[in-house]
């Protein structure tokens, strides 16, 4: 008995504690891997798999009869060479303004809306209203944007609901061209967009303050505070970590303006406040068969999120303590 004890305790010996425990983890887990395995399996044929393709970016790539692997592999290489004709490009800026006017503008209305929308209806006691007012506002969400775009030209059309309601304020006797005009085509994309997701990015506010102890909002009463210091004190200071990371994931998708809306919304007249970087890259690459100087496009958005989703992590969790890794 004496020997195989001690041939247990050298085996054990052999393997450090981090690598016993991580071992240990494993086999008390192994359910939980095995339900995992899906998802881990998706991801890497959906999400790292196409990741290949960036090779496009560094090649001049034509479609042939041919496969599209043998194709892109056997393309000329070019190195950074539509890179630098995007940079050089004189469209370059121009993309890049309205790119980073048309989300910054958007965010300004739709990051602070939502946290309104989820106060308010926290707020709201009667039940069967409460649940009315939560439908309405999630409803938009779930209309693609080929409805939505055709709902705001209507409204915003020289005969539409928006233009009669100026003339029959006269604060205007003639109808505006609202979608014919470049310089109100990012607020137009700001309020649309603000409409359309504001009620369901409600719904992570309204989880948190779920999860507020109420013993909070009574001892407040007893204090004396009123709803409007409930909010300020309590409900604000604990969606501070959710605000955070919904801050940092909505800065590291600012040169994500939109295809849809602005496809949609867009058209020649406003092309110079309309087009960005997804409609740009759509344009000569699906249009104008510039496939490789697309995906470079591609690449370079994806890139500049990347980093700065890394940097406002980083000042977040210096600033805060509050960070999303």
């Amino acid at each position: 008995m004496k020997p195989a004890t001690t041939l247990q305790t050298r085996s054990d010996l052999n393997l450090s504690p981090h690598r016993k425990s991580r071992w240990a983890m494993l086999k008390q887990q192994k359910y939980l891997f095995l339900m995992m395995l899906p998802g881990l399996i998706w991801a890497i044929v959906f999400a790292y798999t196409p990741m290949v393709g960036l090779y496009m970016s560094f090649v001049n790539y034509q479609p042939t009869l041919g496969g599209f692997w043998s194709t892109l592999f056997s393309s000329e290489f070019v190195g950074l060479e539509w890179f630098r004709y995007f940079f050089n490009n004189g469209d370059f800026w121009i993309v890049m303004r309205n790119t980073l006017a048309s989300t910054l503008i958007t965010l300004l209305f739709s990051f602070p809306m939502p946290i309104l929308i989820a106060i308010a209806i926290n707020e709201i006691k009667n039940v069967k209203f409460k649940k009315t007012v939560q439908t309405a506002s999630y409803l938009p969400y779930f209309i693609s944007w080929v409805i939505a775009a055709n709902i705001i030209v209507t409204l915003l059309s020289s005969d539409g609901a928006i233009n009669g309601i100026l003339k029959f304020l006269h604060i205007t006797d003639e109808s505006v061209l609202f979608l014919q005009n470049g310089k109100y085509f990012w607020w137009i994309v700001a309020l649309g967009n603000t409409w359309k997701d504001m009620g369901y990015s409600s719904i992570m506010y309204l989880a948190a303050i779920s999860s507020i102890n109420q013993e909070l909002y009574e001892a407040a009463k007893v204090d004396g505070a009123n709803r409007f210091k409930q909010i300020r004190y309590i409900t604000l200071p604990h969606l501070k970590p959710t605000i955070v990371i919904l801050l940092i994931l909505a800065l590291g998708g600012i040169l994500n303006a939109g295809f849809d809306q602005h496809f949609l919304l867009g058209n020649d007249l406003t092309r110079d406040y309309s087009d960005v970087l997804s409609t740009y890259s759509f344009r000569y690459g699906i249009q104008n068969g510039m496939f490789s100087y697309a995906a470079a496009v591609g690449m370079f958005s994806s890139v500049v999120a990347f980093i700065i989703v890394v940097i406002v992590n980083y000042t977040a969790k210096k600033l805060n303590g509050q960070s999303l890794f």
